[in-house]
């Protein structure tokens, strides 16, 4: 099945207690669509950049069989370009400049090619271009909406009213705090169902992530990695993963949605072991599969 994926394609300037990567490719959109390519070979990516985006970028994007036909570029203007420096523990960041350049003009428009897609994935950004892109496309299966704090607190009544048109919603423990103003994530999770969504998915970084139905909850916990480099993009890695499998297996039960996390929690796991994409995009399905049963291992055992 087909996977649609908006968002933003940006350069990031990444500082980290240990090293420094100066405009690495990154944006929600490319996360998304890279970690959504291992698991379906239709990827439809909708975005903007400038004309200083560089080749080997799309040479990346086609190398994984990802659809650029919905990438706008705009030649006179400039990529996206955010840079963030991280504390020692490595969930904590402060953003040092954002430079919206060409997306602070976004406006979404679907190729007619891309319309029809089952899978629709809205990257983080103003809900209401997010209801623009559900307006545009054609009775999609699954609908999966990422948000933010500044949305929640600049775009409150916009955002009630997409959520009212999603599916799935991921949102960190934080910004589900904020949302509901519940301090218990499992009261958060619960009360986010009643706004709209079948699942709710609460991310919690390094301590992995809960998946709220109508009837379960499921409690995944996060890979046990020695060393983080680069958390940036993580969560967007999980959402490409989490749809990618969907999209792949087209399969809603309970069992298969609790799959779709942990594999999303596996891409997300193998993208902060290096600077940006660069970890992602050299993946094989056999690393992906021998993780998954690690996650598998790591969670298992036995009634006494």
């Amino acid at each position: 099945m087909s996977v649609l994926v908006i968002g933003s394609v940006a350069f990031d300037t990444i500082e980290t207690p240990f090293d420094k990567a100066e405009r690495c490719l990154g944006g929600s959109a490319s996360y998304i669509s890279l970690a959504s390519s291992y698991f379906t070979g239709a990827v439809r990516l909708v975005g903007v950049v400038g004309g200083d985006f560089p080749k080997k970028a799309i040479t990346m994007f086609n190398d994984h069989n990802i659809d650029i036909e919905g990438l706008e570029i705009v030649k006179s203007g400039k990529t996206f370009h955010w840079h963030g420096k991280y504390h020692f523990d490595m969930n904590m960041r402060d953003t040092l400049s954002t430079e919206l350049n060409v997306f602070a003009d976004f406006n979404p428009r679907i190729p007619q090619s891309y319309k029809a897609c089952k899978y629709v994935c809205l990257g983080n950004m103003d809900p209401d271009l997010q209801r623009g892109v559900l307006s545009q496309v054609e009775k999609p299966r699954l609908i999966v909406c990422d948000t933010m704090n500044f949305w929640i607190e600049s775009k409150y009544d916009e955002l009630m009213q997409t959520l009212k048109l999603v599916d799935v919603i991921i949102i960190n423990d934080a910004e589900a705090r904020e949302l509901t103003k519940e301090h218990s994530l499992i009261k958060a999770g619960k009360k986010i169902l009643t706004l709209g969504p079948k699942f709710v998915i609460v991310k919690k970084g390094e301590h992995g992530a809960l998946l709220f139905t109508k009837d379960s909850l499921f409690s995944a916990p996060a890979y046990p990695l020695e060393d983080v480099f680069d958390p940036t993009g993580a969560g967007d890695t999980f959402a490409g993963g989490f749809i990618g499998w969907l999209a792949k297996t087209d399969d809603f039960s309970t069992e298969n949605m609790r799959r779709a996390v942990i594999y999303g929690s596996v891409m997300a796991s193998y993208t902060v072991e290096k600077f940006g994409l660069e970890r992602l995009k050299d993946l094989s399905w056999i690393e992906i599969n021998d993780r998954f049963r690690e996650f598998k291992r790591l969670a298992s055992f036995e009634e006494i």
